[in-house]
């Protein structure tokens, strides 16, 4: 595991991070949620494997992996009128940067704010051991409880949980995060055990 705010590479997993400024309210209704998964779509999941998230009103969290350069480049991936010049591709600290951004638009104009809405710069770990990824997976769906929403995690609508245990198709990686627990049932399991969340943030450096 590697500190906080180290460049994003090709080809590794990251903890991935924020919260408002000032820690102002990234989401005040539904369809804050909606929108912000909408341009996660657009401009995130080209280049990542998402595995765990969570939407809180003032902060998120990610577990991800960027995908390798070639995978990135698959030519299905690509708009491109003219396939001979040469694509450049942005390294992937740029593609958040242009979430960030789009989001911020989308709030400051729906409910007239200015200025910045995120902190900066984005907050990301380096995860390197399959032990971080478990546990990271468990802080990140129970975060809800953590912070009083919900007593459980299936009660939760904006994090992966409830497409993890769905049979509905999905971009995200659900099968290997099962997998990580060996099975559904245990994944389960272990989603319902209580949780020393002062522990875990000091063992996760949160």
């Amino acid at each position: 595991m590697a500190t906080t705010n180290v460049p994003l590479e090709f080809e590794s997993y990251y903890h991935v991070y924020n919260r408002g400024i000032n820690r102002c309210d990234l989401f005040r209704e539904s369809n804050d949620y909606k929108h912000f998964l909408r341009l996660y779509e657009k401009y995130i999941e080209p280049i990542t494997d998402t595995f765990a998230w969570v939407l809180m009103p003032n902060h998120f969290h990610l577990l991800i992996r960027i995908k390798s350069e070639k995978e990135v480049l698959k030519p299905e991936r690509l708009d491109v009128q003219d396939a001979s010049k040469p694509v450049r591709l942005k390294t992937p600290h740029q593609y958040f940067s242009n979430l960030f951004n789009a989001y911020s638009k989308y709030i400051n104009k729906k409910y007239q704010r200015t200025g910045s809405l995120f902190e900066r710069p984005f907050k990301r770990k380096l995860v390197e051991d399959e032990t971080y990824l478990r546990t990271l997976v468990l802080y990140i769906h129970n975060n809800p409880i953590h912070h009083g929403f919900t007593d459980i995690a299936l009660d939760y609508p904006w994090s992966s949980y409830l497409t993890c245990i769905s049979e509905k198709p999905t971009r995200l990686q659900k099968n290997e995060v099962v997998a990580w627990f060996d099975d559904e049932a245990n994944f389960k399991y272990m989603h319902k055990q209580h949780i020393d969340f002062m522990k875990l943030e000091n063992w996760l450096e949160i």
